[in-house]
């Protein structure tokens, strides 16, 4: 019988295939602040900027690939249930060959109504460019399909529930700095293994039992198949 495994990867995996995280040290995203292209207020006040950084974004994400961690992941559903539970609006995860990803922040390559059913249906965009002129069945202009900051987290209480069952977690990639989805390591089973990746994995607010690797994504592969046996 399959141990049941989840994913919790932010940020720093996809680092590693050359996709710019949210939070440089100087705080901006691409030269842009948070609050001029990923708030419901920036929609509001100057939605063209907001499209047109997401669609850089976008291309950014279509022209990289998986890594190698990204692959390693895909690979263990051979021995493992897998899920990954991702805060990355990117689909890396999928392009390897993980079949069960929840996205925690949304998918950039998907988009969604900017009215208030904007959660009901999502529109696959061909490409990377959504225009202001794409509408969807209500007739509204679509915006990216992403959870930007000062939304609710629509699959928030999805992921705990996944994370509950877990035999075993791995949390890679995140600094766990970004709230409601850091508050899901508390949803883990105490009985469950427990590793966190990253290079400063010793300096992370993170409970005792969890096993600490300070190094990159790519760089734990190695250290997780000894503890997994896979």
């Amino acid at each position: 019988m399959k141990h049941n495994l989840v994913i919790l990867s932010g940020a720093g995996i996809s680092a590693e295939s050359g996709i710019k995280t949210f939070r440089d040290a100087d705080g901006l995203w691409e030269n842009y602040s948070i609050e001029e292209v990923a708030t419901p207020e920036a929609w509001q006040k100057n939605p063209n900027l907001v499209q047109k950084f997401y669609n850089e974004r976008r291309l950014n994400v279509i022209s990289a690939k998986p890594n190698l961690a990204h692959h390693y992941f895909s690979e263990l559903q051979k021995h493992f249930h897998v899920q990954v539970i991702t805060q990355n609006i990117d689909d890396l995860h999928e392009r390897a060959g993980s079949t069960n990803v929840l996205h925690l922040h949304g998918n950039i390559r998907y988009a969604k109504s900017s009215g208030p059913n904007k959660e009901k249906k999502y529109y696959l965009i061909d490409g990377h460019e959504l225009k202001m002129t794409d509408q969807c069945d209500d007739g509204l202009p679509l915006r990216p399909h992403v959870v930007w900051f000062g939304e609710e987290v629509p699959l928030l209480s999805k992921a705990a529930e996944l994370i509950q069952q877990a035999n075993v977690v791995i949390v890679i990639g995140t600094s766990l700095q970004v709230y409601p989805a850091a508050g899901l390591i508390h949803s883990i089973p105490q009985s469950a293994l427990k590793i966190v990746v990253d290079p400063q994995a010793d300096k992370l607010s993170v409970p005792t039992d969890f096993k600490l690797l300070n190094c990159t994504a790519q760089e734990s592969i190695a250290f997780i198949k000894e503890m997994l046996g896979h």
